[in-house]
């Protein structure tokens, strides 16, 4: 899924299926809304434990937020994680819509 950032993120069948069965079971219905967020997020920050990691948020309603948490490596990026949050987590903000 390409995103504002001008990279790519990407994930396998099999470890979508590990992150909506074990991570975050809640998600499993929401794809659609992870696409949207990381190609259409109202902001995205740096993690402050990791450079290379990219937190893509989008808002559900007031005071929700899809969360996905994306590596970038050598120009590729891999999605690491999604979760509804009630916040946005700090880090160096990148871009905001």
């Amino acid at each position: 899924m390409p995103t504002p950032l001008g990279f790519t993120v990407r994930a396998t069948r099999s470890y979508w299926e590990l992150i909506v069965t074990h991570k975050h079971p809640v998600m499993r219905d929401r794809l659609a809304e992870v696409k949207l967020t990381l190609r259409g997020p109202c902001e995205i920050r740096r993690s402050r434990s990791d450079p290379t990691v990219h937190l893509f948020y989008r808002s559900d309603r007031p005071g929700r937020w899809t969360g996905v948490v994306a590596k970038r490596l050598d120009g590729e990026g891999f999605l690491v994680a999604t979760y509804p949050a009630d916040a946005i987590k700090e880090g160096e903000r990148l871009w905001t819509k």
